[in-house]
């Protein structure tokens, strides 16, 4: 039942901690609950939809998407997930975050039209997202799916054109353990006789199968769209249309063009709704922004922050290190939700990291420090008794020098106190700054929870 000590006018903390405890379940998929709630607002989306799903670059793919629609002159509506620092990260509308009166505003008639219906927190955001875009009138919304697909909350749209980014395991316990899994689960955001855009090069065979079981319109990578480049300039290249002498988008890293031609693929798809002059697709890719992707801080040292989360996120932050040019060393502050295939994550970065500062996160599902730390040490492949350890969380731990060397060829360079354990990334990162040399870099990556947090504390606002 409606909560009455909350209203229109509650403060938008109280209503999070709230929507906090709600729900039995963190996680809860399924699309029942929230269309029948959908029906009792009489919720309408008559704007153009792109919905973006995939394992990684679907907040990449948003906001390339944004930023080109919106120098297009397209008045956009971004709904994304999960937010960094502030919770109204996730909508914006114009490029601007939903203020706090906005978001409490439909927060409110959701929660007088739920009656005894249960919804969780990503579904009041869903839902508070689709109304705010409804009342502002939006032209286009960009749609992120939060986890998976067939049943995510954003799935009970209806959409204008799938995108599906990257297909790798995550989320094991609700979509598979397998590729062909996780890709049949993704594949779900595709609608019958409407563009499926497809980036990863490899995608499963379940993907294409899919769309072809109900009839979309697939576009894959490499068949359907491509891109070519040199050192100075690229090209996409689609099914009818080529847009050439582009210059890279403002993002780093080594999938952003990937993101960037299903961006443009989506685009083309939708030529006959959406006119998308040259340059507006040249403003858009020197526009986009987000925080918290291979986002590089000034000053030094150098401190790199990225969200990797999953092998596959770890595997191109690996490639980006090793394109990043470094005199010194590597320091990395981690934190990681328990439910991640952690070790997997630490496998692909344990020959670039010098230093370890693990940082324990909050929440059932946050993996303490020092439950970090051990599997740090298994990753380097080293006995429990040749590893330094110094826990910051508590008590001092003993510390003592490594007795043995990394094993033959491995670039780590380990010093007296190499892994380190503390309550949290802003502690283990001012401890970091602390030790870096001018010439070092810092990294941060592991989780929204662990990068959001020194962001705040430097005073880096996403938006």
């Amino acid at each position: 039942m409606p909560n009455p000590n909350l209203n229109a006018s509650s403060p938008l903390d109280q209503w999070l901690h709230y929507l906090e405890t709600l729900h039995p379940s963190e996680i809860d998929l399924g699309l029942a609950r929230i269309k029948d709630v959908a029906k009792e607002l009489d919720l309408r989306t008559p704007y153009l939809k792109i919905t973006v799903g995939g394992t990684n670059g679907k907040g990449s793919t948003c906001a390339i998407l944004e930023a080109i629609l919106q120098a297009a002159g397209y008045k956009t509506g971004v709904y994304t997930s999960p937010h960094l620092v502030h919770y109204n990260e996730r909508i914006r509308v114009n490029g601007a975050m939903a203020t706090d009166a906005q978001i409490v505003e439909q927060f409110h008639r959701i929660e007088q039209a739920r009656g005894t219906t249960s919804l969780s927190y990503f579904e009041f955001a869903t839902l508070s997202a689709l109304l705010l875009f409804q009342q502002e009138g939006v032209d286009v919304g960009v749609l992120e799916v939060g986890l998976g697909g067939r049943l995510d909350a954003v799935n009970m749209v209806d959409t204008d054109c799938a995108i599906i980014t990257s297909i790798d395991i995550d989320h094991i316990a609700y979509l598979g353990d397998s590729r062909e899994q996780v890709g049949f689960e993704k594949a779900h955001i595709f609608r019958a006789g409407v563009p499926a855009i497809c980036a990863d090069p490899l995608p499963p065979d379940s993907v294409k199968a899919y769309a072809d079981k109900i009839g979309a319109d697939f576009w894959q990578f490499g068949t359907d769209f491509n891109y070519s480049g040199d050192a100075q300039q690229w090209a996409f290249g689609g099914r009818d249309h080529r847009r050439a002498g582009l210059a890279y988008p403002s993002l780093r890293g080594i999938n952003q063009l990937l993101n960037a031609s299903a961006a443009l693929a989506a685009l083309e798809a939708l030529r006959l709704k959406l006119l998308v002059p040259a340059q507006a697709v040249r403003e858009g890719l020197h526009r986009a922004a987000v925080a918290g992707r291979l986002q590089i801080l000034p000053g030094e040292p150098t401190t790199v922050l990225d969200v990797a989360h999953n092998p596959h996120a770890a595997g191109a932050l690996a490639q980006n290190l090793d394109q990043m040019p470094s005199t010194g060393r590597t320091l990395a502050v981690v934190g990681m939700l328990n439910d991640k295939d952690v070790a997997g994550v630490l496998r692909l970065l344990i020959d670039r990291i010098d230093a370890w500062y693990c940082a324990s996160l909050t929440g059932n599902r946050g993996l303490k420090g020092q439950e970090l730390s051990a599997l740090v040490k298994a990753a380097t492949q080293l006995g429990p008794t040749q590893r330094s350890i110094v826990d910051r969380s508590g008590a001092p731990g003993k510390e003592h020098k490594p007795t043995v060397k990394p094993a033959a060829g491995r670039r780590i360079n380990y010093f007296d106190s190499d892994i380190l354990v503390f309550n949290s990334s802003v502690e283990a990162y001012e401890q970091a700054l602390k030790d870096a040399q001018p010439n070092d870099r810092i990294l941060v990556f592991g989780s929204f929870a662990t990068v959001g947090p020194v962001l705040e504390h430097l005073g880096r606002d996403p938006a």
